[in-house]
């Protein structure tokens, strides 16, 4: 089994090295002069050519991305086009996010869990068309639609809950009542998307032979779900699971402009604004590790409860 994840994490992280080259490529053919803009707009012609070399735009973006790749490897994530460490932002931006993320997770997996079961295995008719009607909704809504109402209801109409994230001196959070918004503004469409994955599984399984025998022997109908017909489904869900935090953080770059958080997704939109090539790859890379560890942790949970690699 462990020679199988270690194949399967090392193929997702040579597929992300791809997908950081097609990052870096982007950022940088995007209109604009990097160093203009670090330089303001009042920078003179020897000023930009001079930050232009500084910054190693001289020469072709594969270059730069074979030296920054380089780099990638030894803990270097390089440096901005202002000057500061890549390494240092992202390590003050990140936790921020990740209580976010994590947070949001907390709150999709259990949800997602409980409500996709009994959407299954309980729910009257009537229950059930509404459930598969505010579903499809959650998922088709866009983040920045489902923030801004959240917005609306609880900050304005409601004022229950502050509307924006108030950065202090030191980089944190004012109040964490801060996060609640951003949390909810992400959990609401995993929660429905989830939803929809979990009904679909234990509704495969519920018509199991065990499942219909252990019925049969009298056993009450929630033993049966959560002894027969959960650990059986158990794969999907840890992967859908897993899917989600690549969803919640990519949903993370649009609540927390949104809402003004300080974490990874404000600090990529002000890097592709930038046109920061570097630091919206190394932020990239991050994220894309961690999805790549995710996946094969699930792929690890479905190794486990299935025995089977395929």
């Amino acid at each position: 089994m462990a020679l199988v994840l270690i194949r399967r994490l090392a193929g997702r992280l040579v597929l992300l090295v791809g997908v950081l080259a097609a990052v870096f490529a982007a950022v940088d053919l995007l209109p604009g002069s990097a160093a203009r803009g670090a330089l303001g707009a009042n920078a003179t012609e020897d000023a930009v050519a001079a930050k232009n070399a500084e910054l190693g735009m001289d020469h072709a973006w594969p270059v730069r991305f074979a030296h920054w790749l380089a780099g990638l490897f030894t803990g270097d994530l390089g440096t901005t086009v202002r000057g500061r460490s890549v390494g240092e932002l992202v390590a003050a931006a990140l936790p921020e996010t990740l209580i976010v993320v994590g947070a949001a997770l907390l709150i999709t997996v259990p949800c997602a869990t409980a409500l996709g079961t009994w959407w299954a295995m309980r729910a009257k008719p009537g229950a059930r068309r509404l459930v598969d009607g505010l579903t499809t909704t959650s998922i088709a809504v866009p983040e920045f639609v489902i923030a801004t109402v959240l917005i609306v209801v609880f900050a304005l109409l409601l004022d229950a809950l502050p509307a924006v994230t108030i950065v202090t001196a030191d980089g944190g959070i004012a109040a964490p009542d801060m996060r609640v918004l951003p949390v909810l503004a992400l959990a609401i469409p995993q929660v429905g998307w989830n939803s929809r994955v979990v009904h679909a599984a234990v509704a495969d399984h519920r018509g199991d032979p065990h499942v219909t025998q252990a019925l049969l022997d009298g056993l009450t109908p929630w033993r049966v779900t959560t002894r027969h017909v959960l650990p059986m489904a158990i794969p999907t869900i840890a992967a859908a699971a897993a899917t989600s935090t690549g969803m919640l953080v990519g949903g993370a770059v649009v609540v927390e402009t949104v809402f003004n958080h300080p974490g990874v997704g404000n600090l990529l939109t002000a890097a592709v604004t930038d046109k920061d090539s570097v630091t919206a790859t190394a932020i990239v890379a991050l994220v894309g590790v961690l999805i790549a560890v995710v996946l094969t942790a699930s792929d690890a949970v479905r190794i486990i409860v299935t025995g089977r690699t395929a």
